[in-house]
Parts: structure tokens; C-alpha cells; sequence
């Protein structure tokens, strides 16, 4: 039996989908069902069908996630939708904001209306039935039996788990005049509630979402898993390439899945009101992020956590030796690189962005991989088979030239 393609690989063909040409997506992924891929874990070769590469889209596209994995039926007589320890996490945060009837209770219809108000949860997620199944069931309404569920919904260790999004933030006067919008980028440990890092930018644009996640990554260490919004940022090509090339499990949330972003929606409300009600405004981004990073080290991961007992610096620090942190190399520099396959001509020389560059080993004829940091494009990176080869250099047809130039004079004065 062949081997199946690795998680890495199915990533690749999506992405040459992605970049494949063509006028219509039935064309692109046609282009890439005719291309023969390397597993470069298994070594195997892969060639796949056109129905196969639309399946593995359909499900990217339609739940948000970037396993790709083909999974058997494992969930017969059980929720499908919305699990028991999501329902209990919601159900804890909206209870104490609720007031009691005349008899001294909350009716199951006026938390279930509530629930959805909040966009916690959709209808189609969280039917009525299935909503007081799930309260009779599991006694959802029972301080115990909540707080039992809600430990089941954590993870167990620090760095297992992030969750990230992102803050309309406010607005800042410029030099000229005009205001500005700013956008709060946020990470937070579902273990330790540590936020890893929260950075304010002008823009909310994949290259600022790059620029708060490697922040991150050097502060804190590597997840093991990630939980993103399904915002275009979250999903962009970088962050795919970045996960994959750090060994991070990539997974989005359902859209309007309030319940699955709990921890950092949590965040955001203590942010609001803990800390930007009391600054009405901003001289500049430097002091709004200065403040910020203040506000979140000196009295949010620093002060008792009520739904950990502790502080989160010190959650997160009981888990310090599990932590892995990124090495000042090379590699980790390239980690959010763009990416882009390029075939090597007979003289070792491939084109990009309309200019020609020379590998810096022997690749001819080769499927090679380019490498390149999208803000300043000045420098190429060459890997083969996921082994880095070296930068490439412009191709200097003159020089070239000039090394070959003593050869063909000299060859007949023996």
C-alpha cells in the first residue's frame, strides 16, 4: 500500500493551487493534478487526482482547517457540533450576568436566546433539543458539574494550545491631522492564560499579523497547536508555510464560534475595560503599544487569574521545561519567508520576480524551492528537498564571461 501523503504535502498542493495558472479554480487545480510531488518526509512520489485535490479545498475552505485528514466516523451518539465542555465554558460566562425569575430561576429558554445574542453559538450549531438534552444530560446548571466540564475544555500544559485575534482598537490623531484606526493583535496560552504577546498596528494586514506572531514565538516558545480566527490574515500562505516548517498544528475556528475563542474574547472584554477606559486617548502608536505592554505584563500576567488560582506568568513558568524555544539561526529567520518552486536551467540558473539568479550549488534541471522575505525581496534563499542550500546570487552574464574568457584563449597554447 502507498504511503498516504504527509500533512506538509497536502499543505504543498494547496498552496500550488494557490499559485498555479489559469482562469478559473477547476483549471489551476487541473494544472497541479498533472505535477508529480516529493513527500519530503517519506521521500515517496505523489500524484494526485483532481477529485482528490477538490476534496482536501472543500474542507479547508468549508471547516477551517488545515489537517486535511481523512477521518472515520468516531462520533456516532455523541455532539457533532457543539462539545459538552464548549456549552459548559459559555454556559459559565454568561450565568452570572443573568438575573433570576420570581421563583428563583433562570429558564433554560432565556440562557439558550442569550447564548446565541452573544453569538457564542449559531442555531444550526446548537439547536434548541440538542441545547436541553445537553443541560439534562450533563447538569449544565450545576456549579460542579460546569466547573468538572470546564477543566476538560483546558489544556493541561503551557505552549500546547494558543488562541489569537484580533481588536478594533482606538483611534490616533496624526501629524496631519487625519485620525487612524489601530488593530490589537493578540496571543493567549490556554493553559497558563499567559498573553504571549499583544502588539497594536495601523493595519490589519498579513504582514503586521507575520511581524506579532514571530514576537511571540522569541518571547514565549513554540505552541504545539494554534487556534485562529478565520480571518484572511490568519489564513494567509506565510502563516500555512510557517506552521508546517516549525512542526505547529494549524486549526481555525468555525465562523461565529464564539465559545471556541473563549480565552482571548475574555481578554479583549478585561482589556476594554481594565485598561482603554481608563486612557481615553493616544498621542502616538509608540505609546499606545508602550502602555499596552505595560498593562499586560505588570497587571494582567502578573496578577491571580480566578480561573487559575495563580498568575499566568507563573502557570506558565510551572511548564518552563516543556517550553521550546526558537534558536537565533538561520532557520528560525526564514521561518515566515514566502515560498515559491521554480525549475533550474541547464546553466544553474532560475528566474523570480523578473530577474535572474544563479543557485549557489549545482541544482540543473532541478525542482528547487525560493525563499524570500516579502517586504524587501532583495534576497533569495535556496532549499532542495527541505535542506537549505545557500542564497542565491544575481546573474552577472559579464563576469561569467570573463571566468570563462581564459579557458577558451589560453586552451591551445600547450
Amino acid at each position: 500500500m502507498a504511503a498516504k501523503p504527509s500533512f506538509e504535502l497536502r499543505l504543498r498542493v494547496l498552496n500550488a493551487v494557490h499559485d498555479a495558472p489559469g482562469n478559473s479554480m477547476r483549471e489551476r487545480i487541473k494544472f497541479v493534478a498533472d505535477k508529480t510531488f516529493i513527500d519530503g518526509l517519506s521521500g515517496h512520489l505523489h500524484q494526485f487526482t483532481w477529485r482528490t485535490i477538490s476534496t482536501w479545498l472543500y474542507r479547508h475552505k468549508s471547516h477551517g482547517m488545515t489537517t486535511l485528514q481523512n477521518k472515520t466516523r468516531s462520533d456516532k451518539d455523541a455532539y457533532r457540533k457543539v462539545q459538552v465542555n464548549q456549552l459548559a465554558e459559555a454556559i459559565h460566562e454568561v450565568l452570572p450576568t443573568l438575573t433570576h425569575n420570581k421563583v428563583g430561576v433562570i429558564p433554560k429558554s432565556v440562557l439558550y436566546r442569550v447564548l446565541l445574542q452573544r453569538g457564542l453559538f449559531t442555531r444550526s450549531q446548537l439547536a434548541p433539543t440538542t441545547f436541553y438534552r445537553m443541560i439534562r444530560t450533563h447538569q449544565l446548571l450545576d456549579d460542579k458539574a460546569v466547573q468538572k466540564q470546564r477543566l476538560s475544555f483546558a489544556m493541561q500544559f503551557a505552549n500546547q494550545l494558543w488562541q489569537a485575534d484580533t481588536l478594533y482598537g482606538p483611534t490616533i490623531k496624526q501629524a496631519d491631522g487625519h485620525w487612524r484606526k489601530t488593530f490589537l493583535i493578540a496571543f493567549i496560552d490556554d493553559a497558563s492564560r499567559v498573553v504571549t504577546h499583544a502588539e497594536f498596528f495601523y493595519r490589519d494586514n498579513t504582514e503586521n499579523m507575520v511581524l506579532a506572531f514571530r514576537s511571540a514565538l522569541y518571547k514565549r516558545g513554540k505552541p504545539e497547536r494554534l487556534y485562529f480566527d478565520n480571518g484572511a490574515n490568519y489564513s494567509a500562505k506565510e502563516i500555512l508555510q510557517a506552521c508546517v516548517r516549525l512542526d505547529i498544528h494549524l486549526s481555525h475556528a468555525p465562523i461565529r464560534d464564539g465559545a471556541a475563542k473563549g480565552k482571548i474574547e475574555r481578554f479583549f472584554r478585561g482589556f476594554r475595560d481594565r485598561f482603554l477606559t481608563l486612557h481615553p486617548s493616544f498621542t502616538s502608536l509608540e505609546e499606545l503599544n508602550r502602555l499596552t505592554h505595560e498593562w499586560v505584563e505588570g497587571e494582567y500576567n502578573s496578577k491571580s487569574h480566578s480561573a487559575i488560582g495563580m498568575t499566568p506568568v507563573d502557570r506558565f513558568n510551572l511548564d518552563r521545561n516543556r517550553v521550546k524555544f526558537l534558536t537565533d539561526d538561520a532557520f528560525s529567520a526564514e521561518v515566515f519567508f514566502m515560498e515559491e518552486t521554480r525549475k533550474v536551467s541547464k546553466t544553474n540558473v532560475f528566474s523570480i520576480h523578473s530577474q535572474r539568479y544563479e543557485c549557489p550549488v549545482d541544482l540543473r534541471d532541478k525542482s528547487i524551492q525560493v525563499r524570500y522575505d516579502r517586504m524587501r525581496r532583495d534576497r533569495f534563499v535556496v532549499y532542495f528537498n527541505g535542506h537549505r542550500m545557500g542564497e542565491a546570487t544575481v546573474l552577472d552574464l559579464y563576469a561569467n564571461a570573463r571566468l570563462r574568457l581564459p579557458a577558451t584563449v589560453g586552451g591551445h597554447d600547450d
